[in-house]
């Protein structure tokens, strides 16, 4: 599928190789974020065996003309079906990169759906990208699509967890326009850098802020119902005594990214929304 610019008068340099760049640097700003609680970063595995950095890096470079490609396709005004098939196939891309290893799955599913949602609201004018107009577009193209979807039995091991423990799955958030994402990670990620944060302190909090609240079907697979409460516990209070502003945050947050690795906990769907968030704020002018 070709990534041909996309005509926006008011946005001339806005393509669908820049929206998909934009998701390419967005998985970059997840994964070179330090210190983040079992996850894996530029230095470590967190509490990943079969993972580090360079297998994060493998898989971006096999995903960046999926972006690209599936912007295209929202721009064309395409129907869940044909978004399906490019996520399935870029999904092949990234196993057979970085040798079966799933680095990306959640992030070819909600930056996909996010991309093409850029691409069909920049096909409908109107000017620059605004994030309410993205779930806006979420919603009219692909919403009954996508809660169909989420009534589908779950296959993979996180879709599991979250039927097995009642907990509203990765298919359930998109299918509601990424609640979690619009309303809990952009904003705390565009009031921290405004009050002052370092992109690296907001983005920290900012990922804390989505564990705090999100039901994430990576930590209940990992370490079920009680695994899942430890997170949401764990960030909250973090939140509650100042977060990441204060002269010891950096330490106590690396505190707890050290006791996630001893449980082995990996708040993966909390790094994709944070991974998300950047991708707005790049995208979206005044996010």
């Amino acid at each position: 599928m070709r990534t041909s610019a996309l005509p926006v008068p008011a946005q001339p340099r806005l393509t669908a190789a820049a929206i998909g760049r934009a998701a390419t640097l967005a998985l970059h700003d997840e994964l070179s974020l330090s210190p983040k609680p079992g996850l894996v970063t530029l230095t470590d595995r967190g509490s990943h065996e079969d993972m580090d950095a360079h297998t994060f890096m493998r898989s971006l470079f096999s995903l960046r003309r999926y972006f690209a490609q599936i912007a295209e396709a929202g721009f064309g005004g395409a129907g869940f079906a044909v978004l399906e098939r490019c996520g399935i196939a870029a999904e092949a891309r990234m196993l057979a990169a970085t040798g079966g290893v799933n680095t990306h799955r959640g992030a070819i599913f909600m930056l996909g759906l996010l991309c093409a949602a850029a691409g069909a609201t920049l096909s409908e004018g109107g000017g620059a990208l605004h994030p309410d107009r993205l779930r806006d577009a979420l919603r009219r193209h692909w919403g009954d699509a996508l809660a169909e979807r989420s009534r589908r039995p779950p296959t993979l091991p996180g879709g599991i967890a979250a039927r097995r423990h009642g907990l509203r799955s990765a298919s359930e958030e998109a299918a509601l326009a990424f609640p979690v994402l619009f309303e809990t990670a952009l904003p705390a990620l565009t009031t921290g850098v405004a009050r002052g944060l370092t992109l690296r302190e907001a983005r920290v909090d900012t990922l804390f802020r989505v564990m705090a609240v999100l039901d994430d079907s990576n930590l209940a697979h990992r370490g079920g119902l009680a695994g899942l409460h430890h997170a949401r516990n764990a960030a909250r209070g973090f939140l509650d005594r100042g977060g990441i502003a204060r002269p010891e945050g950096l330490r106590e947050a690396q505190a707890i990214a050290d006791d996630f690795v001893a449980r082995r906990l990996s708040p993966g769907g909390a790094a994709d929304t944070l991974a998300a968030a950047c991708w707005i704020v790049r995208v979206c002018p005044g996010a």
